[in-house]
């Protein structure tokens, strides 16, 4: 019988090809037979893994969302004597689509955005996702009031949706070339020095 990493594994590389295709001629252009080719797989092995072609949809943004959340975690890992502001530079800056990869899942996402507009499942799923990326901005934000570094006063939760909505905004400019990668990390900086405004009196 299979081992769970072999299911796993294969979902992934189905899921692949769907963002492949849907990077390079959008979600329309999707379907079963189009991802079976893509994948290297037979239809039925795409069938049995995900069921319909709305089911393949969910299913890839689903494991989408979730290699973005292990990528975003792995980049703000533990470092000795990294400090609050250097790990939220870090993951802030490991959103913006400066490779492929990083290119290929934004650009994805934004497929997936523009599909939800006219599907109300997509839509629904892009609803029920929770707000993790806040919360770990909030809480770098916290660490950083801990140690006297961030306004003790600071609204937490309101300025980390402002700097991830920023990075958003960004993230668009870089891949329509309105902006540079050396000033989009510009902006990043002056945002942080804003946030990080008493470690920068102490210092």
């Amino acid at each position: 019988m299979p081992r769970l990493a072999d299911h796993e594994q294969r979902r992934r590389q189905i899921a692949e090809a769907v963002w492949r295709i849907a990077s390079a001629r959008g979600l329309e252009d999707v379907s079963l037979r189009k991802v079976a080719a893509e994948a290297g797989v037979s239809l039925r092995l795409v069938q049995y893994y995900f069921g319909t072609r709305n089911d393949l949809l969910l299913g890839a943004l689903e494991i989408l969302n979730k290699v973005a959340e292990e990528h975003t975690r792995a980049e703000v890992g533990p470092e000795a004597d990294a400090t609050p502001r250097q790990v939220l530079r870090t993951m802030l800056v490991g959103m913006l689509p400066l490779d492929d990869e990083r290119r290929t899942r934004y650009l994805v996402h934004l497929a997936y955005f523009v599909r939800s507009l006219t599907d109300p499942d997509l839509a629904a799923a892009f609803s029920a996702a929770p707000p993790e990326l806040e919360r770990l901005t909030a809480d770098l934000l916290a660490w950083g009031q801990e140690r006297g570094e961030v306004a003790p006063d600071l609204d937490l939760l309101p300025e980390a949706e402002l700097l991830l909505s920023s990075v958003d905004g960004l993230q668009t400019s870089l891949i329509l070339g309105q902006r540079t990668p050396e000033a989009v990390l510009a902006l990043i900086d002056h945002q942080l020095d804003r946030l990080f405004s008493l470690a920068n009196v102490a210092t």
